[in-house]
């Protein structure tokens, strides 16, 4: 898939998205549901997640320079970051806003409610389905696409809740509903925010087991031993190791760090490596 690809979806779904959101506003409003509000809220953090995505996506492109040696890969993971927040933000606001309506008897549209949100509904599934074979590219792809993700499924909370409320006239059940969907938008954005922030932190990145890396190096031909050893990710997806390695005195030393590398990208999928490769009097001094 091309990043021209992906930036036309990304827009496409922006475009959608802002309809549903002025739709769910519209209709929250005039039908006084808390739940489609909440919804429409919800939907607002995604056309800024969509367009923080967008822009993300295009710096992420640029290639490196003489002052920025690793080109802007990580600007993914910082735009990953800030939806995440956005995420967490509108659901706050939501949580307290329920809290306010505890105990006051809000007279609601159920007719709006419904239609609107099924608008809703339908207008996420459409989007779900753009971004699906997006969301394994990158964190940034995963942020936006669980944005539409859970707003799809708090849409089926808001029309399940209407229905519900026809029936029985238990309008408590909307303000219930937005903070149940207020609670799910909370937790989907805090793993991206755990992700984020470990890659920001340059930790050793998720599924790779750094005592396999070394040991994997150190049964390579000639290689003694391993040290200053280094894991750690650009963005989501690019992963880099630097190393120190020991090894015995060999005429091709070439040979050893192509074996290193070939193992390295067969076994973990890394292929962007620095190994300095050390003598045993280099070696010795070093383990002083």
């Amino acid at each position: 898939m091309t990043h021209e690809h992906t930036h036309e979806k990304i827009g496409w779904t922006i475009i959608l998205n802002i309809i549903i959101t002025v739709s769910e506003y519209i209709g929250g409003t005039l039908s006084g549901s808390l739940a489609l509000l909440s919804d429409a809220g919800h939907n607002l953090s995604d056309v800024t997640a969509l367009i923080l995505s967008f822009f993300g996506e295009k710096i992420s492109d640029k290639k490196a320079t003489k002052k920025h040696t690793f080109g802007f890969k990580r600007t993914e993971v910082f735009t990953a970051l800030i939806n995440a927040l956005v995420l967490w933000g509108i659901s706050t606001y939501i949580i307290v806003e329920a809290i306010n309506r505890f105990g006051v008897v809000q007279p609601i549209s159920l007719g709006i409610m419904i239609g609107v949100g099924s608008i809703g509904l339908f207008g996420n599934i459409f989007s779900v389905m753009i971004l699906n074979k997006e969301k394994g590219k990158n964190l940034n792809m995963k942020a936006a696409y669980l944005h539409l993700f859970y707003d799809a499924i708090s849409a089926v909370g808001v029309i399940v809740t209407g229905i519900i409320i026809y029936y029985t006239h238990f309008y408590v059940l909307d303000i219930i509903m937005s903070i149940i969907i207020s609670l799910m938008i909370f937790w989907g954005g805090l793993n991206v925010i755990k992700s984020s922030l470990h890659i920001f932190m340059q930790g050793v990145p998720e599924g790779i087991d750094f005592n396999k890396v070394e040991d994997k190096i150190k049964k390579i031909k000639n290689v003694k031993t391993v040290h200053d050893l280094h894991l750690w990710a650009i963005d989501s997806n690019e992963i880099r190791l630097s190393c120190h390695v020991c090894v015995e005195k060999v005429k091709n030393s070439d040979d050893i760090i192509n074996s290193i590398n070939k193992m390295l990208l067969k076994e973990f999928n890394i292929e962007h490596t620095t190994i300095q490769l050390e003598n045993t009097d280099i070696c010795k001094a070093e383990a002083v």
